[in-house]
């Protein structure tokens, strides 16, 4: 989870960019692990056009010797393979006057929209010298500039290289070495004199704690095992097939199956069959998929099926950005239900609260026999980090199986906690109708009145009525301003409040985890004493400020500061909106 101290972090920010297939994702993969290797903590996320081959690639890192969760204001240093297509990402690297630039001698120039910041420049025959290595590519010389120009050792980022490329042959292997080594060897030669003073070197951990390198992805689907997930069905889609990736090897170790289902349609009637038979499952998917998935939704509520649903998020409508976040699908996930269905609806934090937050939801469709949509989005599934292990959720209770021997099984029972026991088929004394349609307590269907208005409270209450805990949000400080955000805009609200924090401004932070069913008197409880709210949300339409309007759990005069993707909301534009506020 984020760091729980009130001083804003000493960072580096560098931007790797380039043209489709030119190995800038690769590039950014490797100086992350030599910054791990190296005793740092670091961020890396990644932007791509939506086309299948070529358009534009960036990768976006952040370092620093504490654990970082979301991106700085601007870049201190953009490496620049190629500059194709650099005005469809130019806005998402910012830059200063006191940037660095380095880029090919033969580059063709810069382009305006990057040369609009005024940053010094640093060419380099890029191009020349990797033909001067057989079987060279530029990406490797730059991951050496980049290694050396950081400080980073030699050796790390040879042994990063080897480790990653190994399968590729020995041939493959030695020309990157050759390559990563130029790269050093040319960075040297310029002297420091070439190096910006912005870009002074972190006190980096000389004996690092043990620590992860992992994508929210990759989070979520470990976050899905810890719990007991063994059952996963789904259709790929950008930006949750990684989710599945993971899971697809990972879940035969611990006796699990995935299967690819033809559809959305058909993964979510799969995952219901699954946990019908007493197996805890999973589906991943984004928004359009989650569009496709509601009538079966509607399903597992009527007949308290447990099953969760991970959706990571990306800019829409319909197909809209499938390769950029955006936090968009609250409005879906809290309302897209036809009917009156309560169910669960979370939020991940960052990167290592993925993990968190899905084993949470593991736990509480088990316990409560409910449905779980897990929110994420593209800005922490594709994002890779280095992190301190993930924190495990306190294990909860398991499904209540109905016991063997039982007279008269009632499958939805009036029960005081609104729990009633789940019999597994083949049990021959828990034998009753399991469908979609209204039900008496025995499960046989019912248009009654009466009965309709037990199961609905039934439903209703067992979620409303549930200890959730402290986990229902991540607060932090005190002060009489609030900046109140959820999911993947959290780090930089948390930023944010510590930057004003050494300012001397006082700041509460408020990150929402459970949102659905919202815990209000927790809620209002936390805003008690509050005299400024800022929502911070990244969406078009402010979805969580007009869900917690709805509520009446905001002051009259609360504000938001709300965009739609696939720009990322930044620290400081949380801080010039309270600062102009007050």
């Amino acid at each position: 989870m984020n760091d729980n101290t009130r001083t804003p972090p000493k960072t580096l920010s560098v931007a790797i960019t380039g043209s489709g297939g030119s190995g800038v994702v690769t590039t950014g993969q490797m100086l992350l692990k030599t910054i791990a290797d190296a005793g740092f903590y670091g961020l890396m996320s990644r932007s791509a056009g939506p086309q299948i081959r070529g358009g534009e690639s960036a990768a976006m890192l952040r370092i620093g010797a504490a654990p970082v969760s979301c991106l700085d204001d601007h870049y201190d240093l953009l490496m620049a393979l190629d500059w194709l297509n650099a005005d469809r990402f130019a806005e998402e690297i910012p830059l200063t006057d006191e940037s660095l630039i380095i880029c090919d001698t033969d580059g063709g120039g810069i382009p305006e929209a990057i040369a609009v910041y005024g940053a010094r420049v640093m060419e380099i025959p890029l191009k020349k010298m990797a033909k001067e290595i057989t079987g060279g590519r530029i990406n490797m010389l730059a991951l050496g500039i980049l290694c050396e120009l950081l400080g980073l050792p030699e050796k790390s980022a040879l042994a990063v290289v080897e480790r990653a490329l190994g399968r590729k042959g020995q041939a493959a292997v030695d020309a990157s070495r050759q390559c990563v080594s130029s790269g050093y060897r040319v960075q040297k030669s310029l002297g420091p004199k070439q190096r910006l003073q912005r870009l002074q070197r972190l006190q980096r951990l000389e004996t690092p704690p043990p620590r992860w390198d992992i994508s929210g992805n990759e989070a979520t689907g470990l976050g899905a095992v810890r719990g007991g997930v063994r059952f996963v069905a789904a259709y790929p889609i950008t930006p949750a097939s990684e989710v599945l990736e993971w899971l697809a090897p990972n879940l035969e170790k611990v006796g699990g199956s995935l299967l690819q289902a033809e559809d959305e349609l058909a993964s979510i009637n799969m995952i219901i069959g699954a946990s019908f038979g007493g197996v805890p499952s999973l589906t991943a998917t984004s928004g359009p998929g989650l569009s496709l998935m509601m009538e079966g939704l509607g399903l597992a509520v009527t007949s308290e099926t447990p099953i969760v649903v991970a959706n990571v998020t990306r800019g829409g409508p319909s197909t809209g950005i499938p390769t950029k976040s955006e936090q968009s699908d609250l409005n879906i996930a809290v309302y897209g239900f036809h009917g009156d269905a309560p169910h669960i609806v979370l939020a991940a934090l960052d990167i290592g609260d993925c993990s968190f937050t899905t084993e949470w939801a593991v736990y509480l469709t088990e316990t409560l026999q409910a449905v779980a949509i897990v929110l994420s989005d593209q800005a922490l599934g594709q994002s890779r980090a280095v992190i301190d292990p993930p924190e495990r959720a306190a294990a909860g209770p398991k499904r209540r199986l109905a016991d063997s021997g039982t007279e008269a099984y009632q499958r939805y029972a009036l029960t005081e906690d609104s729990i009633s026991p789940m019999a597994i088929p083949g049990n021959p004394d828990g034998i009753y109708t399991a469908d979609g349609l209204e039900h008496n307590e025995l499960g046989t269907p019912s248009s009654k009145p009466l009965d309709h208005q037990q199961q609905m409270d039934k439903r209703l209450h067992k979620l409303t009525g549930y200890d959730y805990g402290e986990h229902w949000a991540e607060i932090r400080g005190e002060g009489r301003a609030c900046i109140l955000t959820w999911g993947s805009t959290s780090g930089a609200a948390f930023e944010a409040a510590q930057r004003l924090e050494a300012e001397g401004v006082s700041v509460k932070a408020i990150a929402i985890r459970l949102l659905c069913p919202m815990p209000q008197t927790a809620m209002r409880e936390a805003l008690a004493g509050t005299t400024r709210v800022l929502v911070v949300e990244q969406n078009h339409s402010g979805q969580l400020f007009h869900y917690l309007h709805s509520m009446r759990l905001l002051p009259n005069d609360a504000r938001l500061l709300g965009k739609p993707g696939p720009l990322p909301i930044r620290p400081g534009e949380i801080v010039t909106a309270l600062k102009e506020w007050s």
